[in-house]
């Protein structure tokens, strides 16, 4: 079961953003104690049903965030998409964010993330920065581009403001790179070489304000349109490469001196491939959807972490309480008003199942709208997991 310490003294903790993770945080808050501020920008953010108070504002109103900080002794992010040069001058000795923006600086841009984890030595794939002037589409050698990058396909990415799919294109010739380019002239990009991964992988790791790490499992996901479908825990990957992604996991986020919980997303190359080893694909400085399992499958869930972590309490068992689990994220497939309240009821009624609903309306393609996590007891249901997932998808996803 979640620990239950309470701090009944608590001072108030908020949350910039009002979306599914703030909520989900909110939920861990209350077992805590923690008095939970959230700054949101509508009634109908997830998270405006847990708080205890709401600032009025979108994750970019800075004139919000000085109020929040006004209520609250510290601040945690939902989302990286912050004006991390307006937050500076609101805290200048660097000890009311969670993590710090100091830590935040070198992710929050990915082009500047990837330089960040090179000059670390940790392996990425080949990459190179676009600039975001209005003729970089014309002036390019789109040739020594791609040579440096080895071939096609290449991936390219917006550098700031992309997520759940948005601003990541997979390319296949030079043409539809040109193409691309010429559509987002103007934004800063990130073009990398194509991983021709067997698997996408993600680690949830956890540091304390006194150096105390906690790293969670190694889990597989599946991404369909650059959007989590699923996820599958334990990773099915041999247990040294599982150990190796932890260190790395636990390495980074001390050489970061985070404090909070960050995730790492991975591609595993199996050996024999020229290409063959672990890949980092992105580091995440929040809690993040590949640990949504833990809520229901884990000692100790990433969102009570992430406030054990930032309030300066020990932190919790990150260990399994069954043999693994399989996470679906239930996405928007239509535009409509519907709570599915019947699909929602067929869900629940599978062995070890527990819905997630995150009250978002309305839906429409792609929107996150709640996730689905069944447990499995035993080891023998590691075999069924795959199945499962795409039983849960079947019924999400049927029509009628």
């Amino acid at each position: 079961m979640e620990q239950q310490t309470k701090q009944p003294t608590a001072q108030p903790v908020g949350v910039i953003g009002g979306g599914q993770l703030a909520q989900m945080m909110g939920s861990a808050a209350r077992r805590l104690g923690i008095p939970w501020v959230v700054q949101a920008a509508s009634p109908t953010d997830p998270a405006v049903a847990v708080a205890e108070e709401v600032i009025w504002g979108a994750v970019t109103d800075v004139a919000a965030t000085a109020r929040l900080l006004e209520r609250c002794a510290v601040v945690t992010f939902e989302n990286e998409f912050i004006p991390l040069a307006q937050l500076l001058p609101l805290d200048p000795e660097g000890s009311r964010f969670r993590p710090s923006l100091h830590t935040l600086k070198p992710l929050l841009d990915k082009g500047e993330q990837r330089k960040f984890l090179a000059q670390l030595g940790l392996p990425v794939p080949a990459f190179q920065l676009l600039p975001g002037s209005t003729e970089a589409a014309d002036v390019l050698d789109l040739d020594a581009l791609v040579d440096s990058l080895g071939h096609f396909p290449v991936v390219l990415k917006q550098r700031r403001q992309g997520y759940d799919g948005r601003g990541t294109q997979i390319l296949h010739h030079p043409q539809a790179l040109q193409q691309a380019l010429q559509q987002q002239s103007g934004i800063p990009l990130l073009l990398e070489e194509w991983i021709p991964f067997q698997r996408e992988l993600a680690v949830v790791v956890a540091r304390s304000m006194v150096g105390e790490i906690q790293v969670y499992p190694v889990v597989e996901t599946l991404q369909v349109e650059q959007i989590c479908r699923r996820v599958i825990v334990p990773a099915r990957i041999p247990q040294l490469l599982i150990a190796k992604i932890q260190e790395m996991a636990a390495t980074l986020i001390e050489k970061l001196g985070a404090v909070g919980v960050f995730a790492l997303e991975l591609f595993w190359v199996p050996e024999e491939h020229p290409r063959g080893g672990i890949w980092i694909n992105e580091l995440s400085p929040r809690v993040h959807n590949s640990g949504h399992y833990t809520l229901d499958a884990c000692l100790t869930c990433q969102f009570e972490q992430h406030l054990r972590a930032i309030t300066g309490l020990p932190l919790g068992d990150p260990s399994l309480r069954y043999a693994g689990a399989v996470m679906v994220n239930l996405l928007g497939y239509e535009h409509s008003q519907s709570d599915y309240a019947e699909k929602r009821a067929a869900l629940a009624q599978l062995p070890n199942a527990t819905v997630h609903w995150y009250s978002k309306t309305p839906a429409r393609p792609g929107r996150k709208l709640g996730h689905v996590t069944v447990c499995l007891p035993t080891e023998a249901d590691l075999s069924q997991a795959e199945a499962l997932a795409k039983q849960i998808e079947s019924l999400w996803y049927e029509q009628p």
